[in-house]
């Protein structure tokens, strides 16, 4: 291959990457919104670039199920309905047990600590945006020493296109529900403590259907 070819190549890939990256934080943190297009012409003129790293761009997000590409009208900020969102959040309740057992034995006094002091943050916070962050946080870190790179990547796209419905419906429950999130992460917490795998996959579990549940009696979250 030519050399400037080869060039053009690389800088194409960075730039795509670039915007990947810039597009999804944008998309998580709800600055884009389900069903909003995705304006192709604008993201190239910010980031001074053609059309190619756009699209390469779109189609990254598209694996990761962020955005849905139709050949007729561009890009769109991918949507669920309430039966993708049930279903995503049953895949959660199997997956995620499965993919805490992959590093369980492997979470150090360390680990505990950390997620005691991030619990400490959110029972702190009473700001959404910094909710998901922290609760994140503190869910990846339970999975952090994990040998299972294909059900991580699994579980970390179910997280992704649910961002927005578990945003939406922690506006809508408020304080009243914090409790209860707060109740069983230090559950969790206690069973990595006592490294009981057992109890932690059951609390697990637990909090994902529960969640699931919950969505459902909120029909207008996926209005």
């Amino acid at each position: 291959m030519d050399p400037l070819a080869r060039t053009g190549t690389r800088s194409s890939g960075v730039a795509s990457h670039r915007i990947a990256d810039h597009l999804r934080e944008l998309i998580l943190s709800g600055q884009m919104a389900p069903g909003q297009r995705v304006l192709q012409e604008e993201l190239a003129a910010q980031f001074e670039t053609s059309r190619i790293p756009v699209r390469e761009a779109l189609r990254i997000l598209q694996a990761a199920g962020l955005v849905r590409l139709r050949s007729s009208s561009g890009a769109w900020v991918s949507e669920m309905d309430e039966h993708e969102c049930q279903l995503a959040y049953e895949m959660r309740e199997r997956l995620e047990p499965l993919l805490l057992a992959q590093g369980f034995d492997r979470l150090t006094s360390h680990d505990v600590d950390e997620l005691a002091s991030v619990q400490a943050l959110i029972e702190q916070n009473d700001d959404v945006e910094q909710f998901l962050v922290l609760d994140r946080r503190l869910h990846w870190i339970t999975y952090r020493h994990h040998d299972a790179d294909d059900l991580a990547a699994v579980v970390s796209r179910l997280w992704d296109t649910t961002q927005h419905y578990r945003r939406a419906f922690t506006r809508l429950a408020g304080e009243q529900r914090r409790w209860i999130i707060s109740a069983e992460h230090h559950l969790l917490i206690q069973a990595v403590r006592d490294r009981d795998l057992a109890a932690a996959q059951d609390v697990l579990g637990l909090h994902i259907r529960r969640t699931r549940i919950e969505l459902s009696a909120h029909p207008e979250v996926f209005g």
